[in-house]
């Protein structure tokens, strides 16, 4: 029996696989059937290039078995990455794109079948308006379709934690610049709580909830249930990341009602473009002088102001997206399909 919708999915990620289960049930939701095709676990290679070869490999794998099981009217490619050695077109989902991120030789191969892809894709669902910012040819027509993210508990939860910052991949996150800053500027009693660490690298301190530096702790490695409960606790939440694409600890920490402290890092970012608007004193390179202000001089209705900037990124609009643009693009008989309309 055919389905409508095959998500092809590359579980390179915990984001990545939620992000492709997130889109099959907004599908569904809209009234149409969608299965999804994924990867299971991606081996660790040694080059950018290598790896978005093994990924895109295996996508094309899962495409050809889900083709197979499923007949599908219509495909969704979850990244560019899943889409670069596709079997059949389809639409593609993406938070960045190769011409932004795999620059010189991390992307010598990836950024040439990039172009024809977002150009032969039927659509192209884009988790962010800067995403496609970096091509410079054609592209299919693109729908704001992100990976949804709602409101997290809240209510009359206790702000317990004074600065809260996700550090799942030290590097990446700059978790040394973010603890110069924190030392700089940190006042006696006042605490930044390290989430999603396991505390390689980092002497002193542990995964397991123990004390660090004077003024951190860490929680060690987080589900992202408990993390959204720390949200709910957080005054601030910092991040410095090298680049960013979506950042969902970021938009989900503005969701929660924590003011973003946040460097203007590189790459599509929503969240930085949001808190910008927000209160820009925010935003800085130099995060430290931020941390106090957010500290010091929040603004009152930093939380509302943020939330209303959230609307698109909430599952109700994402629904909305897929039922009235997605769908109807990817199904032409969708519109006159009673079934489906309810």
């Amino acid at each position: 029996m055919s389905i409508d919708v095959l998500v092809v999915g590359v579980d390179s990620t915990r984001g990545w696989t939620e992000a492709a289960a997130e889109l099959a049930a907004s599908v569904r939701r809209a009234g149409a059937s969608a299965e999804v095709a994924s990867t299971g676990p991606v081996p660790k290679v040694r080059t950018f290039a290598l790896t978005d070869f093994t990924e895109a490999r295996m996508a094309r794998r899962a495409a050809q078995r889900g083709i197979a099981q499923h007949d599908p009217r219509a495909m969704i490619f979850m990244s560019i990455t899943a889409a670069l050695l596709w079997p059949r077109p389809g639409a593609i989902s993406l938070d960045s794109i190769a011409a932004e991120n795999r620059p010189g030789r991390h992307g010598v191969w990836q950024r040439s079948v990039e172009r024809r892809r977002l150009a032969q894709a039927p659509l192209l669902l884009v988790w962010s308006d800067h995403t496609l910012d970096p091509l410079r040819t054609a592209h299919a027509p693109a729908s704001l379709v992100p990976f949804p993210v709602d409101a997290g508990p809240g209510g009359d939860q206790v702000r317990d934690i004074d600065v809260l910052t996700y550090a799942g991949d030290p590097e990446k996150r700059r978790l040394g610049h973010m603890l110069a800053a924190w030392e700089r500027v940190r006042r006696p009693g006042e605490t930044l709580v390290v989430a999603g660490f396991d505390g390689l690298g980092f002497e002193g301190l542990g995964s397991d909830g123990g004390a660090g530096p004077e003024g951190v702790r860490s929680t060690g490695r987080v589900t992202r249930q408990e993390f959204r409960l720390l949200l709910s606790r957080a005054r601030v939440f910092a991040a410095a990341p090298r680049r960013e694409d979506y950042g969902i600890a970021a938009l989900e920490a503005l969701a929660a009602g924590c003011q973003l402290v946040t460097t203007p890092a590189p790459g599509p970012y929503p969240a930085r473009d949001i808190a910008s608007e927000v209160d820009p004193r925010l935003v800085s390179e130099d995060i430290g002088p931020a941390l106090r202000i957010a500290l010091d001089d929040p603004i009152d209705d930093y939380a509302d102001r943020a939330a209303e900037r959230l609307r698109p990124f909430a599952t109700e609009s994402v629904d909305r997206a897929v039922a009235e643009t997605v769908l109807p693009r990817l199904l032409p008989a969708w519109s006159s399909t009673p079934a489906l309309r309810a």
